[in-house]
């Protein structure tokens, strides 16, 4: 399987992750709180499906988990602000719109697409990139 297919399958699991805990969470709690959480959720899911699955890490030493662990995060926490701001802008803007009964739904939808792409970049040149390459 190409590495595109792997993260755009990883990257579709991971997103339902975020979905599933914004769903379940934004009628308790808020769209906005909702989202945050879901973020923190994914992230987490998503560390181990990019290692593991798309970029075929295998070293799991302490210090190349922590690097990797923490460029992950820091990419995430770039894009997490981007999709967190993104999201409360556009329902500050009145174009949250409800889909599927939820508040806020198409604007997280908008936002999600342009987080994977953030994300695939960051990923593929940033954290899991071989080393010496200068992909």
């Amino acid at each position: 399987m190409s590495e595109q297919l792997a993260y755009i399958m990883c990257g579709v699991a991971t997103t339902l992750v975020n979905w599933l805990a914004f769903c379940l969470l934004s009628p308790l709690i808020g769209a906005v709180p909702a989202n945050a959480a879901s973020w923190c959720a994914a992230v987490l899911f998503a560390f181990v499906a990019n290692k593991v699955w798309v970029f075929g890490k295998r070293d799991f030493s302490p210090a190349s988990v922590l690097r990797e662990l923490a460029l992950f995060i820091g990419a995430r926490l770039l894009s997490g602000v981007f999709e967190i701001g993104g999201l409360a802008l556009l329902m500050r803007l009145n174009l949250g719109g409800t889909l599927w009964g939820v508040e806020g739904a198409v604007a997280k939808a908008v936002i999600s697409v342009v987080v994977v792409v953030l994300n695939y970049f960051f990923s593929k040149f940033v954290i899991f990139r071989k080393r010496g390459s200068k992909e």
